[in-house]
């Protein structure tokens, strides 16, 4: 009987899609595998549902098993201004006890190990209690890994270059002064997940810490969606055994767990329907890295106010240069003030865009609503430019396509992303208004030309084709990724027969 891999996804699809992409390796590898599902109706994410429903009909090799909805499951995150990463973790500590059931219900010893997404830390416990291998799962980078190994014994460190020797309470006291952390570059403090550790007195600052400090800690390992030869400094500090701190003064240091880098996960085919999309159709018609690929996710393509999305397209008019761009509605503004997410929006393009636009660039420029199959445009011949949301997803599909990309963070990791592709990695350049909350016409305008027409828009171009290139040999039989992916399951072997 074969050995089987369980993967355990939380509810995000972007952790969701890399984690599928595992599993084609594995399957590849000759293990079963089977993926645990939490209740996606809890998660209220219709494209999450559609993933899911759209890989189980193309992969029916692969288990899915969707875990029988608890009797009890926490009031929606946004419940009276609930927190959402708190409201996760604690659906995670309910279901538990469902996981339980399903790893008891799989036939005795041929669980090889379990692999966890990184938030659903909790579910630790659980393949504890059984005796099989628990691994995570980072969808983020080498970097982000980096970064969160060392958070939890931050508040310990001062701001860099401070030079008065005192600790500093939380994120809140340093606001922008940078901060070090070993394995990548001196970042903003308000780059770090900000939202959610400003204040160390609060629950969602506690759980968030304790989850990092698991993920550090108690993991029999961990794997990352990166390859070895992209982040080799943030790589290095993950295994040195030097990164974590001692347990107590003068007590033993604690080892942090092996990290294998697995990646880049990214779909080998195309995406979305049978029928050639209209917007790939267009590309057919362009000239070779002509177009500039502007797209931001589910996400931060609503968080645009519409003076935003006029500016955006001030500034493609003034460059002259061909373009293709995802628009969706911006969110609305509650009588509270706050953006209401509504994600089947629809965007009124002749009142969002400044007048005379959609005609006057017809035929150089596309703009198109709500989706576009972005891996298969990024792999079109015709594409030369990738305005992004640094979504550690999309980078990767912009690297492993050979397309310079123009960074422009809004949530989340990806303002560290932003630092890792742009100060590190070298694969992109800022978008720098997005700090001021604007990115001017001008800006736009001219980071696009510096992209598509300067000598150091060439040299950037040569860097992320020479990562490309560096991809595609990590994955072969004999590349990095793929020995690191053998000495993970070899590992997992070793741990199962104690």
């Amino acid at each position: 009987m074969k050995k089987t891999i369980v993967l355990y996804p939380g509810l995000f699809a972007s952790h969701f899609f890399p984690m599928m992409q595992l599993a084609d390796v594995l399957l590849d590898e000759g293990y079963a595998v089977a993926v645990a599902l939490i209740d996606l109706t809890l998660a209220q994410d219709a494209a999450l549902s559609s993933a899911v429903d759209r890989v189980a009909a193309a992969k029916p090799s692969l288990a899915i098993h969707r875990l029988p909805r608890i009797h009890d499951p926490p009031a929606a995150a946004d419940a009276a201004g609930g927190e959402p990463l708190l409201w996760y973790f604690e659906v995670v500590k309910r279901y538990n006890e469902r996981l339980l059931e399903f790893l008891r219900s799989l036939p005795p010893k041929t669980i090889h190990a379990v692999v966890i997404d990184a938030p659903s830390v909790a579910a630790l416990d659980v393949a504890r209690e059984i005796g099989v291998p628990a691994y995570t799962f980072y969808a983020a980078n080498a970097s982000a890994a980096a970064v969160f190994f060392q958070l939890p014994w931050f508040p310990r460190a001062t701001a860099a270059g401070d030079g008065d020797g005192q600790p500093r309470r939380s994120f809140k006291d340093l606001g922008d002064a940078p901060v070090e952390f070993r394995g990548v570059p001196p970042m903003p403090a308000s780059y770090l997940m900000r939202e959610t550790l400003l204040d160390p007195d609060t629950e969602i600052y506690k759980a968030m810490m304790e989850a990092m400090r698991r993920n550090a800690e108690d993991a029999d390992g961990v794997l990352v969606n990166t390859f070895a030869s992209l982040e080799p400094r943030a790589v290095e500090a993950l295994r040195d055994p030097q990164l974590l701190p001692p347990a107590a003064a003068g007590g033993e240091r604690r080892t942090p767990p092996p990290v294998y880098c697995v990646g880049p996960l990214v779909a080998a085919g195309t995406e979305g329907e049978d029928k050639k999309h209209e917007c790939v159709a267009w590309l057919d018609t362009q000239p070779d890295r002509s177009v500039v690929f502007l797209c931001f996710g589910s996400i931060g393509a609503v968080t645009h106010s519409a003076e935003q999305i006029r500016n955006i397209a001030a500034g493609l008019w003034s460059s002259g240069h061909r373009f293709l761009w995802v628009v969706r509605a911006p969110l609305p503004v509650g009588s509270d003030g706050e953006r209401l997410f509504d994600p089947r929006a629809d965007a009124d393009l002749d009142a969002l865009l400044p007048a005379g636009f959609l005609e006057n660039t017809e035929g150089r420029g596309l703009v198109v609503k709500h989706w576009a199959p972005q891996l298969e445009v990024l792999r079109h011949r015709a594409t030369g430019a990738f305005v992004t949301h640094c979504g550690w997803n999309s980078a990767l599909e912009g690297i492993t396509a050979g397309v310079p990309m123009l960074c422009w963070p809004m949530y989340a990791e990806q303002k560290m992303n932003k630092v890792v592709m742009v100060e590190e990695v070298g694969v992109g350049v800022e978008m720098a208004g997005w700090e001021q909350g604007m990115v001017t016409a001008e800006e736009v305008e001219a980071k696009v030309r510096l992209v598509m027409e300067s000598e150091e828009g060439e040299r950037l171009r040569e860097r992320v084709a020479a990562h490309r290139d560096a991809a595609v040999a990590a994955c072969k039989a004999g590349g990095s990724s793929r020995v690191e992916f053998g000495q993970f399951l070899a590992d997992a072997a070793n741990l199962r027969r104690e």
